[in-house]
């Protein structure tokens, strides 16, 4: 799928202006080998635990976007190498996490697209605590599951539904 999130705000200023379109804040570093993805968004709430993350990237990705509300959390990673290989094998067209990842250089070799707000060296605890499938804020902006997500290094947007590219 070719698309440019400057286009695609360009072309649909009505849904920015009404809210069927978002632009996420520009605060998301770049990791992995597509540095653009788009799919529909599968969510996760979870606070420092990535047992839910594991247990997500290991089904079917199905060309879904996993969207983690990590809580802007700075003082964990959520997703690493091992995660990031997970999600290249199983077909999830990308990751965005609103918190950090560890691993970059694992990371950046698999073919999969990564958006978090930064590197952190320790791992999260891993007691299955949180939420799937439900509505999260993501940088105070709501991403519904099925939401649409579209990625590029221009930014993120989170569309209530596909968008023609």
């Amino acid at each position: 799928m070719k698309f440019a999130t400057t286009d695609m705000c360009d072309d649909h200023p009505e849904l920015l202006d009404d809210g069927r379109l978002a632009v996420l804040p520009p605060v998301f570093q770049a990791y992995g080998q597509l540095r653009s993805f788009a799919g529909p968004a599968y969510t996760l709430r979870v606070h420092e635990d990535n047992a839910l993350v594991r247990a997500v990237l290991e089904t079917p990705g199905q060309g879904q976007v996993l969207v983690i509300d990590g809580g802007a959390s700075l003082r964990r990673a959520l997703v690493g190498g091992q995660l990031g290989l997970l999600a290249q094998n199983n077909g999830w067209a990308g990751i965005v996490v609103d918190g950090c990842i560890r691993d970059t250089d694992e990371i950046n070799a698999c073919q999969i697209g990564v958006r978090a707000l930064a590197a952190h060296p320790r791992k999260s605890s891993k007691k299955g605590e949180g939420d799937r499938q439900i509505q999260v804020q993501i940088q105070g902006v709501a991403v519904r599951p099925g939401a649409w997500i579209y990625a590029d290094a221009d930014g993120v947007l989170v569309a209530e539904q596909a968008l023609p590219c």
